[in-house]
């Protein structure tokens, strides 16, 4: 099964907002809130995470909304390549 990356657009603002929120919040990061959108790079000049900060955001993503992020995925590079991909891909498979 393949993931492709959602058009910004089509994904839940409210929800992509929310998961801004938790990984702006668990990593600390010192980013402006209205900076980040759906379109908001993760790795590099987005947002700047690291793969450590990527397990980090697997572990809330597991224990918030059900959703097991594996590291042995091979959609990992288009699941974690935005926030609009990441929170399109948790709306798709969480729980309740």
């Amino acid at each position: 099964m393949s993931f492709e990356n959602p058009q910004p657009s089509s994904v839940d603002p409210g929800f992509v907002h929310e998961l801004a929120e938790l990984i702006i919040t668990a990593l600390e990061l010192e980013i402006a809130r209205d900076t980040v959108g759906a379109d908001t790079v993760l790795y590099g000049d987005g947002l700047g995470l690291d793969s450590i900060d990527v397990l980090e955001i697997a572990l809330l993503i597991s224990k918030r909304y059900g959703v097991q992020l594996r590291a042995d995925d091979d959609r990992n590079e288009a699941i974690f390549a935005t926030l609009g991909s990441l929170a399109a891909y948790v709306a798709a498979n969480r729980s309740g």
